[in-house]
């Protein structure tokens, strides 16, 4: 799979509108697309998924490691990856330069070009030149023109752009292209996809031939059959099951949102996933283990106290029933749940925190977590990476117990993983490549 990356000047100046405009250029061309995401994100991959029809790929060293990176770019679904990176080019310890670096994929510039024209050109050649001091081995090769008018202001980008860049077109200024905001970034694509035809016309300004002459195949990818895919086709509702493996219950609705595909891929590839709507008014349906991956349980807060799926869960627990719950999952695992305007309600009462809701985020980082004690992801004295990424604090009680110490990060005052029972709840979220989740299914 040959590919390339969307990577901006900085946060701000239309990547992911960029990015969907891209894939859908190319998917109008007859190419199969993968879109990726650079980063820990969960809304912006969303977006990607709504257009293209696909799951998009996380990509994260931190995360994943490089070679899980690679091997995560590898099992992709498609002829060209399209990857949207994160913030600006160089920002950050694991910045979008360093992730095309590892993944041997060229860099094309978005560039707002909403209040310039030459400068364009200048602000670009610049991010081109400073790969030699950022000490990165990246070729920026190419830029797309964010919030640029057609005809003598797109001209006069292209016609100012030294050799060595490539235009590769344009998206236009519109007020149908931007993506609503809220507590925790921009909406969902499923909630608020952008429309189909505004989408449509920013890809007209998009030329496909001359990203498809930037893509590349990387050169570490020497025999595909190296990275074969990690999912077997079980997805719950109706596939095959096989009654020597466990079964694994996967909270999926509008309260648990977040979950890398990755993630499902390997249950599924471990374990029969059955996947239930806790919001919707689903039962907790028969199962070995629970996994609640994060999402807002906070704008469900009322619908989820009165859920009976988290009242048999709260049963099941206690019963040693293992349940594990990320984020908005060890939210939903608390006991009680009070919102931003004040309002308390009863969750599943299995772990012994209350969550409170705050105005701004508390946390946001990479972390690094080590293992006090044997865990459902973690035996004693290993170390899992992760990122959090919460508006809520925790007062838990003060005989909790933790499993982790945070090394770095936030969590909760310097520990995380709140464990009851066989429940673990970490405000840190974790990709399938950091070993968790084959851990979790070991101990079912």
């Amino acid at each position: 799979m040959k590919g390339f990356v969307l990577a901006g000047t900085s946060s701000g100046v239309g990547k992911t509108v960029a990015t969907l405009a891209v894939c859908r250029a190319l998917e109008r061309a007859g190419r199969e697309v993968q879109p990726a995401k650079a980063g820990p994100d969960f809304i912006d991959p969303s977006h990607h998924a709504a257009v293209v029809g696909r799951p998009s790929r996380t990509l994260d060293p931190w995360l994943e490691g490089e070679d899980g990176m690679r091997r995560t770019y590898a099992r992709g679904d498609g002829d060209v990856c399209v990857v949207e990176g994160m913030m600006g080019l160089y920002d950050g310890d694991t910045s979008t330069a360093r992730i095309a670096a590892m993944l041997d994929l060229p860099v094309v510039l978005v560039v707002d070009a909403g209040a310039g024209m030459e400068s364009i050109a200048a602000t670009a050649l610049g991010f081109r030149e400073f790969a030699d001091r950022a000490g990165v081995d990246i070729d920026v090769a190419g830029v797309v023109a964010s919030r640029a008018h057609e005809g003598r202001h797109a001209d006069g980008i292209r016609d100012a752009l030294p050799e060595e860049l490539t235009y590769a077109g344009r998206i236009p200024p519109r007020d149908d292209l931007e993506i609503p905001e809220r507590h925790l970034g921009l909406h969902l694509g499923e909630e608020a996809p952008l429309p189909t035809e505004a989408v449509d016309a920013a890809a007209e300004g998009v030329l496909v031939g001359r990203l498809l002459e930037l893509a590349r195949r990387p050169r570490w990818l020497t025999d595909p059959s190296d990275f074969g895919p990690d999912a077997v086709p079980d997805d719950g509702a109706g596939g095959a099951t096989d009654s020597a493996r466990p079964t694994v219950a996967v909270a999926r609705d509008a309260a648990f949102c977040f979950v890398y595909p990755s993630t499902l891929d390997r249950l599924r590839a471990r374990a029969n996933v059955v996947t239930f709507a806790p919001v919707e008014g689903d039962a907790l349906p028969p199962c070995d283990g629970v996994y609640l991956p994060g999402g807002y349980p906070e704008l469900h807060a009322e619908t989820l106290s009165r859920s009976s799926a988290l009242s048999a869960l709260s049963d099941r627990a206690a019963d040693g029933l293992p349940v594990f719950g990320e984020c908005g999952g060890l939210m939903a695992l608390g006991e009680s749940l009070t919102t931003a305007e004040g309002e308390r309600h009863e969750m599943a009462g299995v772990l012994p925190v209350d969550i409170r809701m705050c105005d701004r985020y508390q946390a946001l980082d990479h972390v690094e977590l080590r293992a006090t004690r044997d865990a459902l992801t973690a035996s004693e004295g290993e170390t899992l990476r992760g990122h959090e990424f919460h508006y809520s604090t925790a007062d838990p009680d003060p005989d909790a117990t933790f499993a982790f110490e945070v090394e770095r990060g936030t969590g909760i005052d310097g520990f995380d993983g709140l464990c009851e029972y066989e429940t673990l709840g970490t405000y840190a979220h974790v990709h399938a490549e950091s070993g968790a989740f084959d851990r979790f299914v070991e101990q079912l």
